[in-house]
């Protein structure tokens, strides 16, 4: 389970830069148990950061891709 959340949680990262979202500043309380069990995760294989961040990419992607295309304002007019 916690390679699937540090999956979503590096997505989530990567979506909101591409789209400009400033995440939010205060830690929330589970954060630190979220990290503890990344944490079992990544000590365990040296791989697994590139691996989930791998999956990550992959999934914004897609979400990318199921996006309507946009029209350059230049070619609108």
């Amino acid at each position: 389970r916690a390679r699937e959340e540090l999956i979503a949680e590096l997505g989530s990262c990567f979506l909101c830069a591409d789209l400009g979202i400033v995440p939010e500043l205060e830690p929330r309380p589970d954060h630190a148990s979220y990290l503890a069990s990344w944490l079992k995760v990544l000590s365990g294989d040296k791989r697994a950061i590139f691996v989930a961040a791998g999956h990550a990419q992959r999934a914004v992607s897609y979400l990318h891709y199921l996006q309507p295309d946009q029209i350059d304002e230049g070619e609108a007019a």
